[in-house]
């Protein structure tokens, strides 16, 4: 009978255990449902965003640039032409003249007494003269009546001769004095630019032997530069065409400030460096270029027409050369290994690596690829 209630009682705890058992299993199963049911999907991969515009066909201007010189159209010493005391500066130093006007005076005292008294010495031959040419009629009178000997005819018709003579040597001095006391003034032989004094009021000045002062001329002004020999051709070729535009770029600036045309080019070439030297004309109306400033110039020797153009901005360098980065298939990155041609401000001629149409890639350049997948987005209008 004991024996019998124990094994009653083991396999009532063994029922028991099971049904426990089988009570977690079906609560692990529903935690583990509810964990599943309740958790958020996977994130999407993040695709770059890039900036694209087209490539375009457009008509450029074809350009040869070379490091030029500037230089004045005239540029002269002035020095004066008689000897005396300079009386008077009368333009100051630096200042910007015009044809005619007055620069210094030298003292006139002396070559107003020489005028005079050259004007003088006319007066007195104008009176010999006539009286010469009235005893010289007279004489002809009385040489056809008889009562003047041949010889006192030929005496007053020389009188007449020497007078006149006389007379013509006194009114060239008079327009020598006149010259001279003109000189006393200096005034500018053309339109320019003076510079620093170099003689106080008071020096006494000689013939070409004391200087002065300089002046200057600065609209129009050359540019002087050196073309190879091997763009030589091409120049001559666009001068065939017509006038040569050629613009001038000061230290710094990126747009044209003057303009002016091809108006030189040597018959020779230098041996020594294969160049030849050219000039241009440019107007300066404003005095911007002074003499001597180094400059930047620009030839415009033709126009190329449709030229694929993309913005500068969106060329990379590898060691492989110079690349774009490309819209590709199902918009991934596409790298084009480049060859590039003139530029148009901002922007490149691409002559080879892509066609009309491309999307290029401009923006985030540094943070994309080949193949990785990007979203292009449109091109803004411009405003």
């Amino acid at each position: 009978m004991r024996k019998w209630k124990i094994a009653l009682g083991t396999a009532v705890a063994l029922g028991a255990i099971s049904v426990a058992s089988v009570h977690l299993l079906d609560m692990g199963n529903v935690s583990l449902n509810a964990g599943t049911a309740g958790a958020a999907p996977a994130p999407a991969a993040f695709v770059m965003p890039v900036p694209v515009v087209s490539v375009v066909k457009k008509t450029i201007p074809i350009y040869l640039d070379y490091a030029a010189r500037t230089e004045p159209i005239r540029n002269i010493t002035l020095q004066a032409r008689i000897p005396g005391y300079l009386q008077e500066q009368t333009a100051a130093d630096g200042v910007d003249v015009r044809q005619g006007d007055l620069l210094y005076k030298i003292s006139p005292d002396d070559f107003q007494a020489a005028l005079d008294q050259a004007k003088a010495q006319v007066q007195r031959d104008t009176a010999t003269l006539d009286y010469a040419r009235s005893n010289l009629g007279r004489g002809t009178e009385l040489a056809k009546s008889g009562y003047l000997a041949k010889d006192g005819f030929d005496q007053r018709t020389s009188t007449l001769r020497e007078a006149q003579a006389s007379l013509a040597l006194n009114q060239a001095a008079v327009r020598t004095a006149e010259l001279n006391l003109s000189y006393a003034e200096i005034r500018a032989p053309f339109a320019g630019r003076l510079g620093r004094n170099q003689a106080s009021v008071g020096t006494l000045v000689s013939v070409a032997g004391t200087v002065l002062n300089t002046l200057v001329q600065l609209d129009p002004i050359y540019v002087t530069f050196n073309p190879s020999e091997t763009d030589l051709a091409q120049i001559e070729q666009a001068r065939a065409a017509g006038p040569i535009e050629v613009e001038v770029l000061l230290p710094g600036e990126t747009e044209a400030s003057q303009k002016g045309e091809l108006t030189f080019i040597d018959n020779t070439v230098d041996r020594s460096t294969g160049t030849i030297t050219a000039r241009a004309t440019i107007g300066n109306g404003k005095f911007t270029l002074l003499p001597g400033q180094y400059v930047r110039v620009r030839l415009h020797v033709k126009q190329q027409a449709d030229a694929l153009m993309v913005p500068q901005t969106a060329l990379g360098s590898s060691q492989l050369g110079k690349y774009l980065y490309v819209v590709g298939k199902g918009n991934t990155v596409d790298q084009r290994l480049v060859s590039l041609g003139p530029t148009s401000g901002d922007q490149v001629a691409i002559l080879s690596g892509v066609a009309e149409g491309d999307q290029v890639i401009t923006g985030n350049l540094q943070k994309i690829g080949p193949g990785m997948p990007i979203s292009p987005l449109p091109e803004k209008p411009a405003t």
